[in-house]
């Protein structure tokens, strides 16, 4: 069945720059954005720092981005392929040969990893859980170096028999819990949580990857559970499968291109998860537009909410109006909740949806200044918030830090609206193409896949 992609939502836009401009634009914030993955790294085991504060443990997540950074750096000719293949096999070692066990200070069990690892000895930090998710955004890493790193020398070899074998070892079928929905993860103190992966979310990686095993593939009738509680919206005159934050949108898509290729759910509904990502970016610009809570600088050029670091916990009065302000939390449109905080990285993230409203936008805080000064900028600052009183700089409140987990999409997203590398690579995968047709995928690039 064809999509339909409706020209309602995508209005005319006349840029104030060429496009050779927006190029050079976006070329400098990618390699700004990738510098992150060069210098927060462990070199010893191939460990990603979750966030740039002292002390801070690793993030499987962003480990997992790390390794789909790698690709692009050299294709940006910063590294050579030799040093990007070490720098790979370093981590895919470490995993690999990593302590797997019901140990509570292990790394791993089960084929899955810790939310958190210690930077150093790589072993479960902070009493975190077994995390599912986590893991399933570390192997999306681990398949797409095994399909980029393919020439015929000892050390791709040896990447991509990693990879799989990392791959295989990831027991789908234990992390059901008996149930037929993935649960969130596991805990050696009190076992499995109380919660599992239902509905539209930024699991749908997890199910593919979890479909596609050859070891201990998930039941299809897995995928078809999670579908069942989609929540079919409209707002602002869009209809999408709903989903209040950005990333939620994002995460899946910086290694699977949805373009064309439709389930059951959205075959029904007439577009795929690529356009109803657009349709939610709109949103989310029409939001910031209307700004029902009079938030400051919110506007068509200053929009982006999502899960993300902000300014609180804290409350204040500000302009005869009490503002609730949040820490590191999931906000949302338009139900919330929303503080005033704005994530430059979402916006960039949405690029390949929808460029003609994402361009702008990035030129507006190209104007805001928010690249720290510091040796390492990386980029965007992670968050800002204009109606916070207490201020770090002239144009609002500024998160410290910068998160792995947030500059990867910006990486990854980047490289798909300019070349599709990492979509390219991943439909290349046997294992991404098996789980995309057992959770009923069809149509598109789909129908000629190996």
């Amino acid at each position: 069945m064809p999509v339909t992609v409706t020209s309602a939502t995508k209005p005319p836009h006349s840029f104030p720059v060429s496009e050779a401009e927006h190029e050079r634009m976006l070329d400098e914030l990618q390699k700004e954005t990738y510098q992150y993955f060069i210098h927060e790294v462990n070199p010893a085991n191939g460990l990603t720092a979750d966030k740039t504060k002292d002390g801070w443990p690793a993030s499987t997540a962003a480990t997992g981005f790390a390794l789909s950074t790698y690709p692009v750096v050299v294709e940006d000719g910063l590294f050579s392929r030799e040093e990007a293949a070490e720098r790979t096999l370093t981590t895919l070692r470490f995993f690999w040969n990593s302590p797997q066990s019901q140990a509570p200070d292990a790394t791993g069990y089960k084929g899955f990893y810790y939310h958190f690892l210690d930077m150093e000895s790589g072993r479960r930090a902070w009493q975190s859980e077994l995390s599912t998710i986590d893991t399933a955004f570390f192997l999306a890493g681990v398949l797409l170096a095994g399909q980029y790193f393919n020439q015929d020398n000892e050390a791709e070899a040896e990447i991509r028999d990693l990879a799989d074998k990392l791959y295989r070892r990831c027991d789908w079928r234990w992390a059901l819990n008996g149930n037929v929905l993935v649960n969130h993860g596991w805990m050696p103190e009190r076992g499995f949580l109380p919660f599992s992966w239902d509905g539209y979310d930024e699991a749908l990686l997890l199910y593919i990857l979890g479909l596609g095993s050859p070891t201990s593939p998930l039941p299809e009738e897995s995928y078809a559970a999670t579908t069942k509680d989609y929540y079919w919206k409209e707002m602002y005159d869009y209809e999408y499968i709903y989903a209040g934050s950005l990333f939620i949108h994002q995460y899946p898509q910086v290694w699977l291109d949805f373009r064309g290729i439709q389930d059951a759910y959205t075959r029904d509904h007439d577009l795929d998860y690529f356009e109803n990502s657009r349709r939610a970016t709109y949103i989310q610009r029409e939001y910031a537009i209307r700004n029902p809570k009079e938030y400051k600088g919110y506007n068509e050029t200053h929009w982006g909410i999502t899960a993300c670091d902000g300014p609180g916990p804290a409350t204040h009065r500000v302009d005869g109006i009490l503002r609730v302000y949040f820490e590191y939390v999931a906000r949302g449109v338009p139900f919330g909740p929303d503080d005033g905080t704005i994530a430059p990285w979402a916006v960039v993230s949405s690029l390949p949806f929808a460029p003609e409203i994402v361009l702008p936008t990035i030129q507006a805080f190209n104007e805001l200044d928010l690249k720290s000064a510091d040796i390492n900028s990386y980029g965007y600052k992670a968050t800002i918030n204009r109606t916070f009183p207490l201020q770090n700089t002239p144009h609002g409140w500024v998160s410290p830090y910068h998160f792995g987990i947030n500059q990867g999409p910006i990486v990854g997203m980047i490289e798909n609206y300019q070349t599709g590398m990492l979509w390219r690579l991943m439909s290349q995968c046997p294992y991404v193409v098996k789980g995309l047709r057992r959770a009923g995928f069809r149509g598109g690039w789909l129908e000629d896949a190996d």
